[in-house]
């Protein structure tokens, strides 16, 4: 389980044109941003839930979201230690759920398989070329996904690795 951040100015890191032409580079000016809530079963499911903000209120919502989906699963979640997620009241609102926190270490987003897949999306999909609004570069995110399908996102998380580091608990096909 992780979250990032869109903002409205998405990263610019190359943008080609012909040799001689100005390049155009829309900058809608605001500051909007947008969080993508996010959480991957190991067998191929993926949760999302977008808000505007980031706090231990719409953690709560997504921990709600994850049990709604994956009833009678045995659920255990990996996590940074963000302050939404170690709050008392997400901790305690996760036991009653039924769902086990673990913490990842500290400064190894290498280890989220989430992280891994954020970072695809923000450096291959939504990278060097500006949405009209922030909603459609969270539509965009959507999109890409569903067209990818599990086999798609789990590859790009890391999932399918030879050194993912839980390869042995889990089945990957």
């Amino acid at each position: 389980m992780d979250e990032t951040i869109l903002t409205s100015n998405p990263p610019l890191r190359a943008q080609w044109v012909h040799k001689g032409v100005q390049s155009t580079v829309p900058i809608i000016g605001d500051h909007k941003r947008h969080i993508l809530y996010g959480t991957m079963s190991l067998r191929g499911g993926l949760i999302l839930h977008d808000t505007p903000d980031c706090n231990q209120d719409e953690f709560q919502i997504h921990l709600r979201l994850i049990r709604s989906y994956w009833r009678g699963w045995k659920v255990v979640l990996f996590l940074d230690r963000a302050s939404s997620h170690t709050a008392d009241d997400s901790v305690l609102l996760a036991q009653d759920l039924g769902i086990q926190l673990r913490w990842l270490p500290v400064a190894c987003p290498k280890l989220n398989p989430m992280d891994h897949l954020w970072r695809h999306i923000k450096r291959d999909v939504l990278a060097n070329h500006a949405s009209e609004s922030l909603e459609e570069s969270v539509f965009q995110v959507y999109e890409y996904l569903q067209s990818i399908g599990s086999a798609g996102w789990m590859r790009k998380a890391g999932l399918f690795s030879e050194t993912f580091w839980l390869r042995e608990y889990c089945r990957l096909t």
